[in-house]
């Protein structure tokens, strides 16, 4: 059992071989800790002397104006909220690696994408690709089966995820009424839909 980020990062580095392009997916529920787990796993390639990046899914919500157009504003996080196909498209012009790819960046204080906010080299070796749905076996996310090399499924039992997420929307200084709403109406059931209906990863955690 692979224990932890320098264990991980090793195994992706012996699984990519000479690949001169290679993506990660790691997965999980809102408060699973993907984008830790993501900055802790290029750090860790960078320390073996790799060159790595991180793309996170989280930049291509679709915009807030156009989610209050189909009432999906409140439920902000569910599959639908996203832009797939933009996603998609970014991901096979990255896995290509023959151009500098430009990708959106969430800022969740503003609750905006931003767009063209990180440059993705051809010299970066591992993409480390972390979001919610990068392993959902439902609707258009099936189309993201493999486009990665190696994936990585963050599965907390639920009362961590809770807890973690009342922390996340306070940090926020969301109302009490508020963050519940954030959490038991959005968080948790976007967390069981992807616990629940998910394709196999290379690799299972568990552990809060």
């Amino acid at each position: 059992m692979i224990a932890d980020v320098d264990d991980i990062a090793a195994e992706v580095a012996r699984r990519a071989k000479d690949a001169g392009r290679f993506l990660i997916a790691i997965a999980g529920p809102p408060g699973a800790g993907k984008s830790t787990m993501a900055d802790q796993l290029a750090d860790a390639l960078k320390a073996r002397g790799e060159s790595a990046e991180v793309l996170p899914m989280d930049g291509f919500h679709i915009d807030n104006g156009l989610l209050i157009e189909r009432g999906l504003l409140a439920r902000k996080g569910v599959p639908e909220s996203f832009d797939v196909r933009g996603f998609l498209d970014i991901l096979r012009a990255v896995r290509a690696a023959d151009q500098e790819v430009l990708v959106p960046v969430f800022d969740r204080s503003r609750e905006i994408a931003i767009a063209s906010a990180r440059a993705v080299s051809p010299r970066h070796r591992f993409i480390v690709v972390e979001g919610n749905y990068l392993l959902l076996n439902q609707g258009k996310w099936t189309d993201l089966e493999g486009l990665f090399d190696y994936s990585i499924m963050l599965a907390p039992p639920i009362e961590v995820l809770e807890e973690r997420l009342w922390a996340r929307w306070r940090g926020y200084k969301l109302s009490e009424a508020a963050a519940h709403a954030k959490v038991y109406e959005n968080d948790l059931p976007n967390g069981r839909l992807i616990l629940g209906n998910r394709r196999p990863a290379d690799l299972t955690l568990e552990q809060g």
